[in-house]
């Protein structure tokens, strides 16, 4: 194997495998080492910088980070069970205990540069390109159909998950930049909009319809079957009070469980989720499964809808189809019925929360804006530009329903592109980000960190009394980790940010580094092709997707190779080391946003 460079920005942000993981790419582990110290404000724009919404995320976000968290991995290689770091409700202590951070937030422009931009919709890819641009001195004009801004998440997110104050506060930090709010403004036409002159439209408009069922019965018994996304609005609205006693939602997602938890505080005693395939597959995440069974609702699996019965008009039950998962023999996997005798399941009410689509009735098709077979805009994953150059897509709205951290990252990258453009550059030639490597060394054996590995096991959030939140779809059910809680389990990180560093010409070969380790991640070995060198090591490296770090041929003719699957960063090796070949150095990637240092030299094409 060829030495590894660790110049290159992405070795050591991959090791970092939260951050990595994160579509936003927030600098994880700084921000729960500021939080473990205290300083929450700190700790909170340090996530405000990257994913824009700590207090909304914190409470809601789908957590692709935590699946990726390396403590999980060691505990389960130890055979524990595993349990990653409490990322995601971390990141709400620092909403939850920061001071006022206005003061320390950008200023509206002092002088505008004269180019307009259009955001069409107010959720949160909208938000984040008008949080990126308006600073710079765009004026950035957000269309938005409701009263308020937020979108999605402040009318399909119950408040019982996000309060309307977590809402407000964030998304005013960003309309009190200079950006130009219009609500209850609902747009009808691109032509039109595009007639106004802007000089890019940005659309972040959602998947604002939910998918219906038809089958026998759906229109007989309609008034009582409603489309899940709808519904969840028509409640936030007060359109909607209340439900019938026996409630059955169709579908496998988080909005599912908002719907059958909302369905549970308007009156539904008997509520059950019914799904067609599998629990394990199902789409939410498995935490809104568990709150979901907490608040005592059943999910049914393998039940295929057949037919809404009905009565005089009426809605009174449902009958499913029983079916099995199977593979055919080319191991694809299907649905084939069992042959037992239907289900039949008595209801007032049915929820439909089996899937969301786009709707772009108000985009002219002769604009020249290509859309694929699906009705989805043919849009460039990395710039976001539609075929049509003045015009970006970000969100649900370009690529289908995914979530919040998913849309903040495309307002980003949007942002970078609409900046680049208005500029006259190339906007498929993307900015570096700034990296930064600085050593932890305080003396011969003391870190500026606390590399002691917390044999804790993971913390749980503690909820309110189920007796108080089931009477209310307005009380918030998690109380969020107390200081003292937070800091426990903020001592439950392994630091990964922090990187062993190893420096060839130092090392004597004393092999002291591979005595200490706990977690045998270090052979001194004779280099070979990738494959072999993996099955060598002290313990195999069987994890292909992280990488090893390989030194240059030592005086002996090895190579040092290190695992960086297991690592702890827990730093016996630096400290262990006669020579100091070894050092702790913090990795600090931070993506760089539109502004003047996205116009420095490009690093890479977008594909």
């Amino acid at each position: 194997m060829k030495p590894t460079d660790i110049r290159v920005p992405d070795y050591f942000h991959k090791v970092v495998d939260c951050q990595w993981a994160c579509p936003a790419h927030t600098p994880v582990p700084e921000y729960i080492r500021l939080i473990a110290a205290g300083r929450y404000s700190d700790a909170y724009l340090v996530n405000w910088k990257s994913n824009v919404f700590p207090g909304i995320l914190g409470r809601t976000c789908d957590r692709p980070c935590e699946p990726a968290c390396r403590r999980g991995r060691v505990e389960q290689n130890n055979g524990e069970k595993p349990e990653p770091v409490a990322i995601c409700r971390l990141k709400r202590v620092a909403a939850d205990f920061k001071d006022d951070i206005r003061a320390r937030l950008p200023k509206p422009a002092t002088k505008q540069n004269g180019k307009r931009i259009a955001c069409v919709g107010a959720g949160p890819a909208s938000l984040t390109v008008a949080r990126d641009l308006a600073p710079l001195g765009y004026h950035v004009v957000v269309f938005e159909a409701d009263a308020k801004a937020g979108g999605f998440m402040r009318t399909q997110v119950p408040r019982f998950r996000l309060p309307e104050k977590v809402i407000d506060e964030e998304v005013g930090y960003i309309l009190d930049l200079g950006v130009e709010f219009r609500g209850n403004t609902r747009i009808d036409s691109l032509r039109d909009l595009l007639a106004q002159g802007f000089d890019a439209v940005f659309v972040g408009s959602g998947a604002p319809r939910g998918r219906d069922l038809d089958i026998p019965g759906r229109r007989e018994a309609a008034a009582n079957i409603h489309i899940g996304l709808d519904w969840l609005a028509s409640v936030y609205f007060e359109h909607v009070k209340s439900i019938g006693k026996r409630v059955i939602v169709l579908g496998g997602g988080n909005t599912a469980m908002d719907c059958c938890r909302s369905a549970r505080r308007l009156g539904g005693e008997d509520v059950k989720v019914i799904v067609r395939s599998g629990f394990e597959e199902m789409k939410a995440s498995p935490w809104e499964k568990e709150d979901a069974m907490h608040e005592g609702i059943p999910i049914l699996n393998y039940l295929v809808p057949k037919t809404f019965a009905h009565r005089d008009g009426k809605l009174i039950g449902m009958t499913f189809e029983k079916v099995r998962a199977e593979r055919d023999a080319k191991g694809r996997r299907q649905l084939v019925p069992t042959g037992e005798p239907d289900a039949f399941f008595e209801c007032d009410d049915v929820l439909i929360a089996i899937g969301q689509e786009n709707a772009f009735p108000w985009i002219e098709r002769d604009l020249g804006i290509r859309f694929d077979e699906w009705g989805l805009p043919v849009v460039d994953a990395t710039t976001l530009q539609s075929t049509h150059p003045t015009v970006f897509f970000g969100g649900d709205a370009a690529f289908g329903p995914k979530n919040i951290i998913w849309a903040v990252a495309h307002g980003h990258e949007a942002a970078v592109s609409i900046d680049k453009l208005l500029n006259g550059e190339d906007i498929r030639q993307r900015p570096e980000p700034s990296v930064s490597l600085i050593s932890q060394k305080m003396g011969i054996h003391e870190w500026s960190y606390d590399n002691d590995v917390s044999a804790d096991a993971r913390y749980a959030v503690p909820w309110r009394e189920k007796e108080k939140t089931l009477k209310s779809i307005i009380v918030e059910v998690e109380l969020g980790f107390d200081p003292a809680t937070a800091f426990k389990e903020a001592e439950r990180c392994l630091n990964c940010d922090v990187q062993t560093v190893f420096t060839r010409d130092v090392c004597i070969e004393c092999d002291a580094c591979v005595d200490i380790c706990p977690m045998d991640c270090i052979t001194f070995t004779w280099n070979d092709e990738e494959t072999e060198l993996r099955q060598r090591l002290t313990a195999p490296a069987r994890n292909l997707d992280q990488a090893l770090y390989v030194s240059d041929t030592l005086k002996t003719g090895r190579v040092m190779v290190k695992d960086e699957d297991v690592c702890l960063h827990c730093g016996l090796c630096a400290e262990r080391c006669p020579t100091g070949a070894w050092d702790m150095r913090k990795f600090l990637l931070e993506m760089t946003h539109a502004g003047p240092a996205c116009h420095k030299p490009a690093r890479r094409e977008a594909a």
